[in-house]
C-alpha cells in the first residue's frame, strides 16, 4: 500500500500529538524543541522523497520516529 505525501504527514503529526509533551515542557528545552523540530522536518522531507530507496527511506523514517519519541521522552523527563 503506498500512503500520499499529505497522509504520511498527516498519520506523523497524529503519532506526534498522541505521544507529545506539553508547549511549556518543550520551551523550558530549547535545545531539544530545536532537535525535535529538525527531527520532524527531516521526517516531512522524507516523506516527499520519490521511491523508497531500496527500504532505506522507510528505515530513516523509522528511526527518526523513534529519535523523536526519545527526545519527547527526555523533554518529560527533565522537567
Amino acid at each position: 500500500m503506498k500512503l500520499k505525501t499529505p497522509t504520511i504527514v498527516a498519520i506523523s503529526m497524529a503519532i506526534g500529538i498522541a505521544t507529545g509533551a506539553s508547549v511549556t515542557a518543550i520551551a523550558a528545552q530549547p535545545n531539544m524543541k530545536s532537535a525535535l523540530d529538525h527531527l520532524m522536518a527531516a521526517d516531512a522531507f522524507l516523506a516527499k522523497a520519490a521511491d523508497n530507496k531500496g527500504g532505506h527511506k522507510m528505515k530513516a523514517r523509522s528511526l527518526i520516529s523513534l529519535a523523536i519519541q526519545e527526545v519527547r521522552a527526555g523533554i518529560r523527563f527533565a522537567n
